[in-house]
């Protein structure tokens, strides 16, 4: 019977990898075909399959892409402190420029490129996904990476570990537990934003792309409300499938990687994975990984016992940020010659619009915060500390993060509005739902890595109620939390752009920000005042890191790491 039952897996196993070519075949052949603007999207129910499964097919090349960037990026920044100074600051202005300041430019570009193909509008909307991604998987990496404790950064040098060997065993075996929960984020937040990549448009040009986010798009503009529901089907039941299928398998096979193991029936599991390992030939396959013989440690000397080689790996590292300072230096040179051109075409009376708007922003976006910080976090710790609600509820978590957001803000603007709520009020409502789950997300992942040594000596010392969360919990995710906050800080600035001007039953409401006013250049096709919106932006976020953000990593390293 087992028997069988294997073999059952095993063709399960080659019709999904059928499946996964033929769809690869079939966006290759779409990508080739001539570029047609003013795309039909037909509202169809029949016809979402496919739209969904384009949608799906970005949002998996942006995470593969944003996954890679995250190792190489993150590897670098954490290994050389002057590399450090530079690219972490440079994540902070990525992960606050909106998504509209990168939109315009590089559709325009890509389809310069690749004029007579679909190639270059569906690249486009790849990287724009990829920079709704990206900056969370980073912040997360670079934090775990920090956060490794001494005694295995010291076993590595005793030992002599090559750069690959170090990397694969020590440094991304620690971060596997933060990177897998803010994958699930990254994902979540490529969705966000669905709508406006694949129906953007620019003046009078339409670069609109077959999905399920432009099929959104149009149903909301024609007010088809049976679109509308039949979409939100079709995301549901997408979301579902992923989170069954590839996150709850990948969240069980993380917890591995904790600093304690974890027994008995609180333990999670996923019926995939149960599935996958009842495979005769993964089975074999792990079998044979076991049995090949792997070449002893070369031993250390007492001499270079307390040393780091410079081997190979080191000499690599070092090409790398060589090469990307060479790169980073004439991107940079290139960019503020082409960026004083545009500013200077800016009217003084405009910078002084431009400082009250991110200011009023601001505001929103901290006040929505807050608010996020003020339910996620004892949410959150509850939640990661039990594995039956964490099995219970993570599904639902990812549901709920993973749907559009800017679907839901014609529904909860109505309702604010009865209530007689200002619609400046109401922005940073509907900024709150697009930045919640990053802290959300990251104090799950923080509360499910506490040690359950931890536990039993709070329970030894009788530590309960306020005491165990005042002493143990909340410090235990403090790391945590900072870095969800961080990028929600960035999420809350992105959403300011579809929060701040908003249509709803045929009357457009807006509210004064900085949000507000790069949605009005957009749409006016102003390169000149969308340029120096996004600037301002940046530089506003920058000082906070510095001023803010900075001190509270560095607390986190110092005073609440786990590792320290």
């Amino acid at each position: 019977m087992r028997r069988a039952s294997g073999l059952a897996v095993d063709g399960v196993l080659v019709l999904l990898f059928g499946a996964l070519v033929a769809g690869v075949v079939g966006l290759a052949q779409r990508w080739e075909a001539p570029i047609r603007q003013a795309v039909e999207i037909d509202l169809s129910p029949s016809a979402l399959p496919l739209y969904t499964l384009l949608s799906l097919s970005r949002g998996f090349a942006a995470y593969l892409l944003s996954l890679a960037f995250t190792l190489v990026y993150g590897t670098i920044a954490a290994h050389s402190k002057r590399a450090e100074k530079v690219m972490l600051p440079l994540l902070d202005i990525g992960q606050g420029i909106p998504v509209l300041g990168f939109l315009p430019g590089l559709v325009l570009g890509m389809v310069a490129l690749f004029p007579k193909t679909n190639v270059g509008l569906e690249l486009a909307c790849i990287l724009m996904i990829f920079t709704a991604q990206v900056w969370n998987m980073t912040f997360s990496y670079v934090g775990s990476l920090r956060s490794i404790p001494e005694e295995l950064n010291e076993v590595a040098r005793l030992h002599r570990f090559s750069f690959w060997k170090r990397f694969r065993t020590v440094e991304l075996s620690s971060s596997v537990i933060g990177l897998v929960w803010n994958s699930m984020m990254s994902m979540a937040g490529g969705w966000f934003f669905l709508t406006v990549n694949e129906a953007f448009t620019l003046g009078d040009r339409d670069f609109r792309l077959p999905g399920i986010g432009s099929y959104m798009a149009v149903a909301i503009e024609k007010g088809d409300r049976r679109a509308m529901a039949w979409a939100i089907v079709a995301m549901t039941v997408m979301i579902v499938a992923v989170d069954q299928l590839l996150w709850r398998p990948l969240v069980v096979w993380s917890q591995r990687f904790r600093n304690a193991d974890i027994e008995g029936a609180d333990a999670p599991e996923s019926w995939v994975l149960n599935l996958m390992r009842r495979s005769r030939f993964l089975r074999r396959m792990r079998l044979r990984r076991r049995r090949r013989p792997r070449a002893p440690a070369p031993p250390a000397s007492p001499e270079s016992a307390g040393a780091v080689p410079g081997g190979a790996g080191e000499r690599v590292r070092a090409a790398l940020v060589s090469g990307l300072g060479i790169a980073a230096l004439a991107a940079a040179l290139f960019g503020a010659w082409k960026l004083v051109g545009l500013l200077v075409r800016v009217p003084a009376a405009k910078w002084l619009v431009l400082a009250g708007a991110v200011g009023a922003t601001g505001v929103r976006t901290f006040s929505a915060l807050a608010l996020a910080a003020a339910w996620t976090l004892p949410i959150g710790i509850l939640i990661g500390r039990s594995a039956v609600w964490s099995r219970r509820l993570q599904p639902v978590v990812q549901i709920v993060a993973s749907f559009p957001a800017p679907m839901l803000f014609p529904i909860v603007t109505g309702a604010l509005l009865v209530l007689r709520v200002p619609f400046g009020a109401i922005a940073a409502v509907l900024m709150l739902l697009g930045a919640q789950w990053y802290v959300l997300f990251n104090v799950l992942a923080g509360a499910s890595a506490i040690p359950h040594d931890l536990d039993e000596a709070a329970d030894v010392y009788a530590m309960k109620g306020g005491a165990r969360w005042r002493m143990l919990f909340v410090p235990a995710v403090f790391p945590f939390l900072v870095t969800g906050l961080v990028t929600a800080t960035g999420g809350a600035w992105n959403a300011s752009i579809v929060a701040e001007t908003l249509n709803w039953r045929g009357t457009a409401l807006e509210t004064f920000g900085i949000g507000s006013l790069i949605t009005r250049a957009t749409r006016e096709a102003d390169f000149p005042l969308l340029t120096a919106g996004v600037l301002t932006m940046s530089l506003a976020i920058v000082v906070f890191n510095r001023l803010v953000w900075r001190r509270l990593y560095r607390l986190a390293e110092t005073k609440y790491s786990l590792n320290r």
